[in-house]
């Protein structure tokens, strides 16, 4: 077994010193600072008050993005439809009571013959009061109404509120006229000439199919975090890390020459001996 001198062993133990130091700063300090917790001792030198920026920075823009992030999926988890057609309705994903109806009108029809069979303990909503507004004050969940009404009512007016699901019930518009009205057939001819050349698809479109509150929506969705997002923060702070580890190094600089330089000596002089043993052996041998 090799001895080393006084010399050798002071400079092994204070190798050693610095390599606890920094086992302690690599993995404990680290730690304890990303998480707010704090670590039992100070950073006193200007290595260690550069990592602790580089760490405290870090830390707030991770918390800050995770809370960011997070905040975005509850938002978008919450503004879910809780619908997505008549379908649901049928299947009692929404309660009865908290379905609007207005009444007197052919969706009233249509829900007691076709979904619940008659039942009245839906929310009635009265000739005085606003189907929509109900919506948005949180009375009722859905509501039920015509097709065109709905769509110039929520693509002008609500802008908060949506349509989910297709058409159901198609019914027919008629006009009212008096019997046996001479103008009847010149009416019934000049709707099928609006129809035929595409004018009443038109009048649909610009008055019922138009959105003016598009430009005042947005649609918000989710993005997870990725390392891939976030790998220019984490490389920013290795090269802060290792800006801190020369910081530490460089006032032990001589030190840490001096230590090698012994070091690489003691090693060749190990070696000289026995070489020139051998060598003297060899001699001995020939002659």
């Amino acid at each position: 077994m090799k001895q080393y001198g006084n010399s050798d062993s002071s400079a092994w133990a204070l190798f050693l010193f610095y390599l606890d130091v920094l086992h302690d700063c690599f993995q404990w300090y680290c730690f304890g600072n990303i998480v707010g917790y704090g670590v039992e001792f100070n950073a006193s030198t200007a290595a260690g008050r550069f990592l602790t920026a580089g760490l405290y920075i870090l830390s707030l823009i991770l918390v800050a993005s995770y809370t960011a992030n997070l905040a975005s999926d509850l938002t978008i988890a919450k503004s879910q439809f809780i619908i997505s057609g008549i379908d649901d309705i049928k299947n009692g994903k929404v309660p009865i009571h908290r379905i609007g109806i207005r009444n007197g009108t052919a969706s009233e029809d249509y829900f007691r013959a076709e979904i619940y069979g008659g039942n009245e303990h839906f929310y009635p909503i009265a000739p005085e009061q606003n189907l929509y507004e109900s919506v948005l004050a949180g009375i009722i969940d859905v509501g039920l109404s015509d097709t065109g009404v709905a769509e110039y009512a929520i693509n002008n007016i609500y802008c908060n509120l949506t349509l989910v699901g297709n058409d159901f019930d198609r019914s027919a518009f008629s006009i009212v006229i008096p019997k046996n009205w001479v103008y009847a057939q010149d009416l019934d001819v000049g709707i099928l000439l609006l129809k035929e050349s595409g004018k009443i698809d038109n009048l649909r479109q610009k008055w019922f199919q138009s959105e003016f509150c598009s430009d005042s929506t947005t649609t918000v969705t989710a993005t997870a975090m990725e390392i891939k997002a976030i790998s220019g923060l984490f490389v920013t702070f290795a090269i802060t890390t290792f800006i801190s580890l020369l910081l530490f190094l460089w006032p032990k600089r001589y030190n840490i020459k001096n230590y090698l330089s012994q070091f690489i000596s003691k090693k060749e002089s190990s070696t000289t001996p026995e070489y020139i043993e051998r060598n003297s052996n060899q001699n001995f041998e020939r002659t």
